[in-house]
């Protein structure tokens, strides 16, 4: 999907956690090989440390945050996040 919404970048560099699917061979495991291959090549994985991912620190935070404060007057999870980023 990514290699097809930016069909003009010849690298596309991708964060992920450290799970043991994330790699080049997935590609190969679910597209033909000239296939594969192609995207193998564009794709520059970059992967989240394996005790500390951002996504695990960040689904802490909001889990952290929605047990303190949803129930203090914000009814929704949604609505809490909008008035933090959009003020």
């Amino acid at each position: 999907m990514l290699a097809l919404c930016y069909p003009e970048a010849e690298t596309i560099l991708l964060v992920q956690d450290n799970l043991n699917t994330h790699t080049a061979g997935s590609f190969y495991e679910a597209l033909p090989p000239d296939e594969a291959f192609e995207l193998a090549r564009r794709f520059e994985f970059h992967f989240t440390p394996k005790k500390g991912s951002w996504l695990n620190m960040a689904e802490i935070e909001l889990s952290v945050l929605s047990k303190q404060c949803l129930d203090r007057g914000i009814a929704d999870l949604k609505i809490w996040l909008l008035a933090i980023f959009y003020g």
